[in-house]
């Protein structure tokens, strides 16, 4: 029986992604890295020095040192925090609600360590998220795909990976869920067609928040 929720935040609880990669886009255009807008989805779950890395080494071969990587990734936060707030993602007022509604706990876990984000969330998710129920981006040695993320928050809820639930828009998060034993469900909000997280792990894909909300008791297996 699944007790806990474990939820992604940029593209899952918030439409955010089309603003992290316009700003990653901005700073690698800054440092001479040619790479396309929307690949920064295939990354997204990393933790900002882990993409900052894979460019560095992807352009130069090597890695950028903790001092650079701090003022890069604060860098890139105020480019994002220079466009329009992002918007609630539709639907996930309505799976946070349902999943709280049936007794589900639910625990943050995030690659982000975005404070214009967080700091949103007890307004606009009341009560879901409190902040000794966040895995954020400085809690982990090992970001996501690496199943740290994904077995910590279940640890802080107490519980066993096979009592958790992962909601996942991305191919990394959907990946370290299943690499942490997690029933993992992905959800198509941004161009990563669904064929992509079926193959990271996801047990199931829905089209959108919405439609998850709506088949939310089927995607926790509870019979009707």
């Amino acid at each position: 029986m699944i007790k806990v929720a474990l939820v992604d935040m940029d593209g899952t609880l918030y439409d955010s992604m089309p603003l992290h990669s316009r700003a990653w886009h901005r700073l690698t255009g800054e440092l001479g890295i040619k790479a396309d807008e929307d690949e920064f989805y295939l990354d997204e779950g990393m933790t900002g020095a882990a993409t900052l890395n894979k460019l560095a080494m992807s352009a130069w071969g090597r890695t950028f040192d903790k001092a650079e990587c701090d003022e890069l990734y604060a860098r890139k936060a105020r480019y994002f925090r220079e466009y329009d707030a992002p918007e609630v993602m539709k639907g996930a007022r309505r799976v946070i609600d349902g999943l709280m509604a049936r007794g589900i706990k639910c625990v943050l876990v995030t690659g982000s360590g975005q404070n214009s984000l967080l700091d949103r969330l007890d307004d606009d998710f009341p009560m879901a998220f409190p902040v000794d129920r966040r895995v954020t981006s400085r809690d982990v040695v090992n970001g996501k795909p690496h199943p740290e993320p994904f077995l910590r928050g279940a640890a802080i809820a107490g519980a066993a990976p096979e009592e958790c639930v992962a909601i996942d828009n991305a191919p990394l998060g959907v990946e370290s869920a299943y690499r942490a034993g997690v029933r993992t469900i992905g959800v198509c909000t941004g161009p990563i067609p669904p064929e992509v997280l079926k193959n990271a792990g996801a047990d199931l894909v829905y089209s959108s928040m919405d439609a998850l909300a709506d088949d939310l008791d089927g995607a926790l297996g509870i019979k009707q």
